[in-house]
């Protein structure tokens, strides 16, 4: 199967690059380029793409925007989003992953990563870089909406081994990373991860980890 991506950045050199790279893959291809935000949105919903990979300064329409039009709540048939942008952009992050992005990649990724990222997030599985979950998430939820742990709904529908999945989710780590932590299965670290999902009711692994730090389940270092 070869998945369909469409690139939306203002950039050319980036838009360049990352159509490279795309084209490159034998099982990728690139089906459209968007130098904005609104152009993205017209051009993925008649183009369906796999996935969008999204830059977020952008004009007309920025790239958060863009991704609620796309994937947000109340949208009937969601199209997957991958936000790639800068680390200067902190501040914009919170916000694409609250507004149904499936991940979240820094434009410093090796192509390696890049292909990895979006091939995760159109398996229909959630991405977040690792190196900015502490400093990222964790510091734009708690000044949105700081909480204490014991005041969470977490707290009382979790179980404690659930409870503690989540936290390393906030973290994040990998399922297999888990696993190596809590000496358990990888099979039984995505048991534990779909009833955290379910009866938190979040979209997914990268809400999940939005919530942690929301509720105060977790705290920035």
């Amino acid at each position: 199967m070869t998945l369909k991506v469409l690139v939306c950045d203002d950039q050319a050199l980036v838009r360049t690059g990352f159509v490279t790279i795309f084209d490159a893959q034998p099982d990728m291809t690139v089906v459209g380029e968007a130098t904005d935000g609104r152009s993205g949105v017209d051009l993925a919903r008649r183009l369906r793409p796999d996935v969008v990979v999204m830059d977020v300064r952008m004009p007309v329409l920025d790239g958060i925007a863009a991704t609620a039009e796309l994937a947000g709540p109340g949208v009937a048939d969601p199209i997957k989003v991958l936000v790639v942008t800068t680390f200067n952009l902190d501040e914009y992050v919170y916000d694409a992953l609250n507004a149904g992005a499936s991940g979240f990649l820094l434009k410093d990724a090796t192509p390696l990563e890049l292909v990895a990222a979006v091939h995760t997030v159109a398996r229909g599985e959630s991405l977040l870089a690792p190196a900015v979950t502490g400093r990222l998430i964790g510091r734009f939820a708690q000044r949105i909406r700081p909480a204490t742990a014991d005041g969470s709904p977490a707290a009382e529908a979790l179980t404690p081994r659930e409870l503690e999945v989540l936290r390393l989710i906030a973290t994040g780590m990998s399922n297999s990373e888990i696993a190596g932590t809590l000496v358990i299965g990888a099979e039984t670290v995505k048991t534990y991860v779909s009833r955290i999902l379910t009866k938190l009711n979040l979209r997914d692994r990268v809400h999940a980890v939005v919530y942690a730090y929301e509720t105060g389940l977790v705290r920035a270092s």
